[in-house]
C-alpha cells in the first residue's frame, strides 16, 4: 500500500512547535493513510490546542480529516480573542506558572493553581471535570485526549504571560475581588470583628480590610499596594474591565 504525500505549511505563530527544516513554508509530509489530519499535526509538534483553521486545498475541513495524496493544507493559528463554548471561562494553571495564577487571580479571572506536580493525567482529568482551560507551557500535556480545552503560554516571563492570555481569551476583569492564594472570592471585612488578628502597626494604619470567603486570609493596602496597582492598571488600560471598590490587596 503507498503512503500518501501531502504538502503542508503552519501559520507564523506555529512555526516555533515544528522543526526547523519545517520552519519556511510548504514542506512534503508522507502519512501513513489512516491517520486523521489532526494526528499528523500533533506528530509534527503542533498541540491542537494552538491549531485554528484546518484548510485542505483551500477548504476548511475537520481533524478528523484523513489527507490523500496531493493534498495541500495550512494549519492557521487560532482566532483572537478566542471563545471557548460550553462552560463560563475559568483556568487551571500548571505547577509551573504560580505567578501568573496569582496576577489573573488579582484581576478577578478564576484561576486555579495545582501548587505540587500533580501529574500530567490528573491535571488534564481536572480541566475535564471542571471544565477549566489548562494553561501550561508543556506542549506534551496540551496533547493529551481526556484535556477539555487548553492553550499554550508563549512566554516565560510572568508580564508576557498575562498579556498573552488577556488577549488571547478576553476574560472580564473585575480586579481586587479574588483571594490571591486561593482563588475564593473576597468580602469586606469588618475592622472591628478582624482587629484580634491584626498586629498593631496594621491595626493602627490600616481601615479598609477584605477577608476571603474560603480560607479566611485577610488583605489591606500594604507596602506591595502600589507595585500590584500598577499591574492592574496596566491591564485594566489595554484589555479593559472595572476597577471594583474593593481596593485592599496587601
Amino acid at each position: 500500500m503507498s503512503r500518501p504525500e501531502i504538502v503542508i505549511s503552519f501559520a507564523p505563530e506555529l512555526r516555533l512547535f515544528v522543526p526547523a527544516e519545517r520552519r519556511a513554508g510548504h514542506t512534503t509530509v508522507v502519512t501513513d493513510g489512516s491517520s486523521s489530519l489532526g494526528h499528523v499535526v500533533e506528530s509534527l509538534g503542533v498541540p491542537l490546542t494552538e491549531a485554528g483553521r484546518l484548510l485542505v486545498d483551500g477548504r476548511e475541513m475537520p481533524v478528523s480529516h484523513v489527507p490523500v495524496a496531493g493534498e495541500t493544507v495550512e494549519v492557521a493559528a487560532v482566532i483572537r480573542p478566542q471563545r471557548v463554548p460550553g462552560a463560563p471561562l475559568r483556568f487551571l494553571l500548571d505547577v509551573h506558572l504560580g505567578t501568573l495564577a496569582r496576577r489573573l487571580r488579582l484581576l478577578g479571572v478564576d484561576a486555579a493553581y495545582e501548587s505540587e506536580d500533580i501529574g500530567d493525567p490528573a491535571l488534564a482529568a481536572l480541566s475535564a471535570a471542571e471544565r477549566r482551560v489548562l494553561l501550561s507551557r508543556d506542549r506534551g500535556l496540551l496533547r493529551r485526549r481526556e484535556l477539555w480545552a487548553g492553550a499554550y503560554v508563549y512566554s516565560d516571563r510572568p508580564d508576557d504571560q498575562l498579556r498573552d492570555v488577556l488577549d488571547r481569551f478576553a476574560p472580564t476583569l473585575t480586579p481586587w475581588t479574588r483571594c490571591t492564594a486561593c482563588n475564593g472570592r473576597l468580602e469586606q471585612a469588618d475592622k472591628e470583628t478582624v482587629g484580634e488578628r491584626l498586629e498593631h502597626g496594621t491595626r493602627r494604619t490600616y481601615d479598609v480590610f477584605a477577608q476571603c470567603v474560603d480560607c479566611e486570609r485577610l488583605y489591606w493596602r500594604g507596602a506591595h499596594h502600589a507595585r500590584l496597582e500598577a499591574i492592574v492598571e496596566g491591564a485594566v488600560r489595554e484589555f479593559g474591565g472595572a476597577t471594583e471598590s474593593l481596593n485592599v490587596i496587601e
